[in-house]
């Protein structure tokens, strides 16, 4: 039977610096014995919640409810009074999980609350739960509608974990250094429960700054795009990088000029992969195979992948192709939380699930995420332009500094391509003809809008919606 958090388990390790979050650190041991003494308070509640803050607490606080067999809500800490309300409404906790001494104040939201108290320790022995039972619920947001959570299982989480760990020759020797949010499958669940699997230390950065990166000293770094771009614009936090064995990139697409800054200043070629937080991950480059800026590799052990036309049928695999990219295999979730019409919704009849994201596979298995569906598949005039290669082009401009690209109604065309631009100096006809210059002359944007900022979420991924929405 996998036991998720393994390495934990079995260390006997007291080094006081293993798990360091910001500027408070524990040793594994430790780690355990705080966490245990959570679990001793968590008997008998099936689902509980936490404030996800970048916190000792929060880690403390998910591995007791992880040892006692209850399934974590995270909550995010910016979340608005509507979204938290959606959240403990839709999952129905038992119980909130917060500091011990914010415990003396009054509970919020109506629940109980549990205290993670630092001071407290405890020994006993919690028997694995069922490696079938949930261990996390993470809500999503998607193109409509209010979040809906995410349920994961331990067994899920563990083959996601595993297949990493082979991929990446993650190992008990590495020392792994982010700054990612603890509410989602990048932070939490590769950045937390991966070093608690595989048995690497782990340095929880705090605020994700270059210099902070830097001077953590790592040998395997986490990051997202927005986190790379500023590091390659740091020149001595980039090459300080050198000493590391391997950066990864994830969450959203790297642009292949952030890929080229890194590799000349740090000496690194990143890795990507791609995931979902109802898939985990399951594509990725390897530690000792090639990488390819704007390419996220080849499936995990067990994962199988294909990409379909609007009508289901499979489409070439010859790197041009583009379709919806499907995905079956031991990583995916189990289903929405009160929400069947979503699960039907999709999956397919055979069992695969429908990411909504369009992509193309070539003919070695390396596989290129177009974007969504529903806003990075631009179908103009009868051509399918990917709005990603149409950022790339607009990157490449030595003005631009970011660009996001959209499809906005059009007469004539159906749809046009449309782009949203932040840089400096720059001239509408100058970028249009720039972009013509590199590609097909039908992906040229027929507008660009200059803007001071992209909008962005908490993972740095773009807010297209927004834009369209504008």
């Amino acid at each position: 039977m996998p036991v998720l958090l393994s390495s934990l388990l079995a260390s006997t390790d007291e080094h006081p610096d293993a798990i360091r979050i910001d500027d408070r650190a524990t040793s594994w041991v430790e780690l355990r014995r705080l966490a245990g003494a959570v679990a001793d308070d968590l008997r008998g509640v099936d689902r509980v919640a936490i404030d996800a803050t970048a916190s000792l607490h929060t880690v403390v606080g998910v591995v007791g409810a992880l040892l006692a067999g209850s399934a974590v809500i995270p909550l995010p800490p910016d979340a608005g009074p509507m979204e938290r309300e959606h959240i403990l409404r839709d999952s129905a906790p038992g119980a909130l999980l917060v500091p011990a001494d914010a415990e003396r104040r009054e509970a919020p939201d109506g629940l109980p609350t549990i205290p993670i108290d630092l001071a407290r320790r405890s020994d006993t022995n919690h028997p694995e739960p069922d490696p079938a039972g949930i261990a996390l619920i993470l809500y999503t947001s998607g193109t409509t509608g209010a979040p809906k959570g995410v349920m994961l299982s331990r067994r899920a989480i563990t083959a996601c974990l595993d297949g990493l760990a082979a991929a990446w020759q993650w190992t008990p020797d590495d020392l792994l250094v982010h700054g990612l949010p603890l509410f989602h499958v990048h932070g939490l669940v590769l950045g937390v429960l991966g070093p608690l699997r595989v048995g690497s230390r782990l340095h929880h950065v705090g605020q994700p700054r270059p210099q902070r990166y830097a001077a953590a000293a790592g040998s395997l770094y986490f990051g997202v795009p927005t986190i790379w771009s500023r590091i390659a614009a740091d020149e001595p936090s980039a090459r300080a990088l050198r000493a590391a064995r391997l950066l990864v990139s994830g969450s959203a697409a790297l642009p292949a000029t952030v890929f080229a800054d890194l590799t000349r200043l740090t000496g690194h070629q990143i890795v990507e992969r791609y995931g979902m937080t109802e898939t985990l991950i399951t594509v990725s480059a390897t530690a000792d195979g090639p990488r390819r800026p704007g390419a996220v590799g080849l499936p995990l052990p067990g994962v199988r992948t294909r990409v379909v036309d609007e009508q289901g049928r499979s489409m070439p695999t010859d790197g041009v192709a583009m379709g919806e990219l499907e995905v079956c295999g031991p990583t995916l979730f189990d289903g929405y939380l009160n929400r069947p019409d979503a699960d039907a919704a999709a999956r397919t009849t055979d069992g695969w699930f429908r990411t909504g994201d369009v992509a193309t596979i070539g003919p070695d298995g390396w596989h290129r995420i177009v974007g969504r569906a529903a806003t990075d598949l631009i179908k103009s005039g009868g051509y399918r332009i990917g709005a990603g290669e149409v950022e790339d082009a607009l990157l490449a401009h030595p003005g631009v500094r970011e660009a996001a690209v959209v499809g906005t109604p059009h007469p004539d065309l159906g749809q046009q391509v449309t782009a949203y631009v932040v840089g400096d100096a720059l001239d509408e006809a100058d970028l249009i003809e720039f972009v013509a210059r590199q590609l097909s002359t039908h992906k040229r944007p027929r507008q660009v809008r200059l803007v001071e900022a992209l909008p962005r979420n908490a993972l740095g991924k773009v807010q297209k919606g927004r834009l369209r929405a504008d």
